[in-house]
């Protein structure tokens, strides 16, 4: 009699199977529409192929294309395809790193003639070619001499260094698709045939290998690949949407900001940019006031045995900038407003009724980004963040944590954006404090997330160094994740900085320290908001709200007379008087996102009306002055009025 064993599913409810059954089989004695369906099944939380076998006892869930492992599993066996369709139709080629990513995945090729937009649509017909022969994926697993022997043999020197660099007893293995094969952990569907045709290639760049300028520079090509081509179009008419709201271009269009090589990844804010800049931390200011927090600032650059203590000049030395003083001494520009935080903490004796200590900053930092990494607003080397530290005892942290996570929702809904969804990321890989510490704070974390009662994923290995965190991700008006708010739990660094409070029995203890950022990275913000708005900025948030356009010069004394009126009334208004046509004035103004343009000439001045274009409407209104202030003033008014 066959051995059997147990296995649990994800509802819950138990079965004896046979021992050595593959995912395939499983799925089969399942349901045979489920066995039509499945691509890969999940044993113990490790996703595997169905021709993989189960020994043990184990917890299963069987995968289709609907669940939200399939697109990485997808957009892998996607990769595989095209690798084997450019060394199909470019003999010679060598494949070297081809993973999946976000919305997509992407192959590295060393090739004497780089690849350029012109090769994919040929790339992209053999992919369909390989997927229609409903080539089966075979997983084997090779010695470490034959592998190497092998790719030796075909010229593949990055696939040998890849294996060479192994650890001895890593187990290697291949996956075939007919007689196209590849180094490669997995797992992979059954056949190609199951990629289906919701795929597309999207360009090309130049990739170092390995990421090191030093090494050789490859082609790197990228597609993005989905469930079905209905997923597919979605995705593409997103792009086409958000090309139509890069920040970048509407930056300009608004006068907004600029970049320039001299300063790389810094920005240069214009009068309108900066005042928008300014309208967010106003706001914040005053959300903060409210809830209790103090405001400081603290020293841009500080002494390297700070950042030493601090536990950054070990995990973080790399994107910190840095400087030699005639004195010898080396200092760092801050990266992190942490540090300083708690040095204002400790200035004075603090006790248990002190707690929670809420301190806040909006502190500029300075991170080194690479420069192909730099992009726009979304990705700078010198930032602004809206950073607030909250010093409090262990039994705090989940009421500290629970009011966070209820004034940050509230924060975004007041800027439009009613999809969050929240994150929970445990200890990485680089980190400092003992795993009995990270323990504690995880599971202190954990408890306030429950407490909140809001829905979260599990995010794991992507904590702070020093701490667990929660990441708040916002989902903007076309659909896509924008990561901007979070909240970490820290039992290490106001230890490491020497932080106490005399505590309720006269003890000296370490505070909890809470790092909080609610926009995160205020340039970052601003970046996202201009294209969640497609520019057309609420009026409380436009940084010029009213253009005056006069029709004919004899109107000119009562533009300048209704601008005084609606600045009077707390509207920011500027005035058109040029010579210039008014149908011109009004393409250029709503070109430039300014959300009223108001038309005048002879006949409003005489009734003391204006004609009224609102950003976005090609009909105009006309309507009594008095009465368009009074409506523009409530419109105006910030949420925090």
């Amino acid at each position: 009699m066959a051995d059997l064993i147990n296995i649990k599913f994800p509802d819950g409810k138990s079965a004896k199977i046979e021992k050595g059954l593959s995912g395939f089989d499983i799925a089969k004695q399942i349901s045979i529409s489920l066995s039509k369906t499945a691509i890969a099944f999940k044993v113990n939380g490790k996703i595997l192929d169905l021709s993989r076998t189960v020994e043990n006892d184990s917890e299963i869930q069987i995968l289709t294309k609907e669940d939200d492992e399939a697109l990485d599993i997808i957009r892998h066996d996607c990769a595989h395809v095209m690798a084997e369709a450019v060394q199909s139709l470019y003999p010679g080629t060598q494949v070297t790193i081809g993973p999946s990513i976000e919305n997509g995945f992407y192959y590295d090729f060393a090739r004497k003639e780089p690849f350029a937009i012109s090769d994919l649509p040929k790339i992209e017909k053999k992919m369909h070619e390989i997927i229609n022969r409903n080539e089966k994926f075979t997983r084997e697993v090779w010695s470490r001499d034959e592998a190497i022997k092998f790719f030796k043999s075909k010229g593949e020197e990055y696939k040998v260094e890849l294996i060479e660099d192994l650890k001895e007893d890593e187990e290697i293995t291949v996956y075939k698709q007919g007689e196209w094969l590849d180094l490669c952990r997995g797992p992979h569907m059954m056949s190609t045939k199951q990629i289906g045709k919701g795929f597309k290639l999207m360009k090309v760049a130049g990739a170092y290998w390995r990421g090191d300028s030093n090494n050789a520079m490859l082609t790197r090509i990228y597609g993005t690949a989905w469930r079905n081509e209905k997923e597919l179009e979605s995705h593409l008419l997103q792009i086409e949407e958000a090309e139509k709201r890069d920040h970048r271009k509407l930056g300009k269009e608004m006068n907004l900001f600029h970049f320039q090589e001299e300063a790389p990844g810094a920005v240069f804010w214009h009068p309108k940019g900066w005042k928008l800049f300014q309208s967010l931390i106003n706001y914040m200011r005053k959300r903060q006031d409210d809830a209790g927090y103090v405001e400081t600032n603290t020293p841009d650059m500080m002494d390297k045995s700070l950042w030493e203590t601090s536990g950054h000049w070990d995990k973080f030395s790399e994107m910190m900038f840095r400087t030699e003083a005639k004195d010898e001494k080396i200092y760092a520009i801050k990266p992190m407003n942490c540090p300083g935080a708690v040095e204002v903490f400790k200035q004075g004796l603090k006790s248990y009724r002190d707690l929670p200590f809420l301190l806040s900053e909006f502190g500029k930092v300075h991170r080194y980004e690479p420069s192909g990494a730099l992009h726009g607003l979304m990705r700078v080397r010198a930032f602004t963040q809206d950073d607030a530290h909250i010093f409090c005892t262990e039994d705090q942290i989940t009421q500290e944590s629970k009011t966070v996570c209820d004034l940050i929702l509230s924060i975004y809904k007041d800027f439009g954006f009613d999809s969050v969804r929240i994150k929970f990321s445990d200890r990485p890989e680089k980190r400092v404090g003992d795993d009995v510490v990270w323990d504690k704070a995880e599971a202190a974390l954990m408890q306030a997330m429950e407490a909140t009662g809001l829905e979260y994923t599990l995010n794991p290995g992507e904590g702070a160094f020093y701490g667990p965190k929660l990441e708040f991700v916002l989902r903007d008006a076309i659909g896509r994740d924008w990561q901007c708010g979070t909240l970490q739990v820290d039992l290490n660094l106001p230890g490491r900085l020497g932080a106490t409070y005399v505590a309720e029995d006269g003890q000296k203890k370490v505070p909890v320290m809470l790092h909080r950022a609610l926009f995160g990275s205020l340039e970052r913000f601003t970046g996202i908001l201009i294209e969640h708005y497609a520019g057309h900025l609420p009026l409380w948030l436009s940084p010029l709200q009213i253009v005056v356009a006069t029709i004919t010069s004899e109107s000119d004394n009562y533009a300048f007379n209704v601008k005084d009126q609606l600045t009077k009334s707390g509207l920011v208004t500027e005035v058109d008087i040029r010579n210039e046509k008014i149908g011109y004035k009004i393409r250029e103004h709503s070109n430039a996102k300014v959300p009223v343009i108001l038309a005048v000439g002879k006949k409003e001045a005489d009734e003391k009306t204006v004609s009224v274009r609102r950003l976005g409407n090609q009909n105009t209104k006309s309507i009594k002055l008095d009465e368009l202030i009074k409506s523009l003033q409530k419109e105006s008014l910030s949420p925090i009025n």
